[in-house]
């Protein structure tokens, strides 16, 4: 939280994205018994999954154990998590009756399990370690939501944003509240950080990302100024957004391996803090490979106040927990020198 803050730190911390998850053998074990959206539903498995990567791979923050299509709970839309696939969508977005029939009530009735896990960890787990919520942001939860699946090309969410702006701000402004309840009440249950993850915005140029995104995304966080609540921003596959990543007034911008850090920092201003961008795929290398990439990393952070190190995106679930808990250690150590 100081380093999201700009604060003086002793070391430089560190998390990965989707920490939780697959790449623990403690979690595959869990998983042959329970499905991932029985997991998150359930506050005793999602609190022991949630800290389960502080314990065995040494990281500063736990990053929470749930999915980003959770909030559809309480609007009404049916959905499940297909294997080796992701989020299905059972009856996809077609009409403007349907986004008219999306539901927008309180948070704490529409996914209670959720802030019951907080509430938990916010009592167990060991001072000084984050703990971070987070929410799928408005144009990732609408491509979900119109495609009813994962899509490369984003056919229809692009057919609806181009061809009718009028039923575009209706979905997206419904989702914006939506989610501005459920990040407020993550952080009224106890959460010390949110995040928020807009995974396809990268499909979209920059023009149309400041027209028809970025001021819904800007509402949220907003909506969350004052809460003393650290806000980070994140979203991958397109640098010439970075920019209007960091004009939604995020307090920092998580950027992912596709820009060097240091140039990223110089685009969107060294009053923001940032986090990142260590390359996931390098941790299926050997230690040695993964320090000389994560050196880099820090060197271009300069020493400077304000860098989380994390991964450009999520853990692979090929990699080696032994590996990201050196990596931990490596950027420890590297790192205990920095100036304040």
């Amino acid at each position: 939280m100081r380093a999201l803050r700009r604060e003086p730190i002793e070391r430089t911390p560190v998390w990965f994205m989707r920490q939780a998850g697959r790449c623990l053998a403690e979690y595959r074990a869990l998983r042959e018994r329970h499905d991932i959206l029985e997991i998150a539903r359930t506050p005793e498995l999602c609190a022991r999954v949630t800290r389960m990567p502080v314990d065995r791979l040494g990281v500063d923050g736990a990053v929470l154990y749930a999915d980003i299509m959770l909030p559809l709970d309480g609007m009404g839309v049916p959905f499940h998590i297909q294997a080796d696939l992701g989020p299905i969508v059972e009856r996809p977005l077609r009409t403007a009756a349907d986004v008219a029939a999306l539901r927008v009530i309180d948070a704490q009735e529409a996914t209670p399990y959720l802030f019951e896990t907080i509430r938990a960890l916010r009592r167990d787990l060991p001072g000084g370690i984050a703990l971070i919520g987070f929410a799928g942001a408005p144009f990732t939860l609408a491509s979900y939501l119109i495609e009813g699946r994962p899509s490369r090309d984003y056919t229809r969410t692009k057919a609806l944003l181009y061809s009718d702006p009028v039923l575009w701000d209706a979905l997206m402004s419904t989702l914006a509240e939506v989610l501005m309840r459920y990040v407020r009440a993550q952080i009224e249950s106890g959460v010390d950080v949110i995040q928020l993850f807009d995974s396809w915005a990268g499909a979209l140029s920059p023009a149309v990302y400041e027209r028809a995104v970025l001021p819904y995304t800007t509402r949220i966080f907003a909506a969350l100024a004052g809460t003393g609540v650290p806000r980070i921003h994140f979203a991958t596959g397109n640098p010439a957004l970075t920019e209007l990543l960091a004009a939604s007034c995020p307090d920092a911008v998580s950027v992912d391996w596709r820009i060097p850090l240091d140039e990223a920092w110089s685009r969107i201003g060294h009053h923001l803090g940032i986090q990142g961008n260590l390359d996931p795929g390098v941790c299926l290398a050997p230690f040695e490979v993964v320090a000389d990439a994560a050196r880099d990393v820090l060197r271009r952070a300069g020493g400077r106040p304000g860098h989380v190190f994390n991964l450009g995106h999520g853990v692979l679930p090929e990699t080696d927990a032994e590996i990201l808990a050196r990596l931990v250690e490596l950027v420890a150590r590297e790192t205990e020198a920095v100036p304040a």
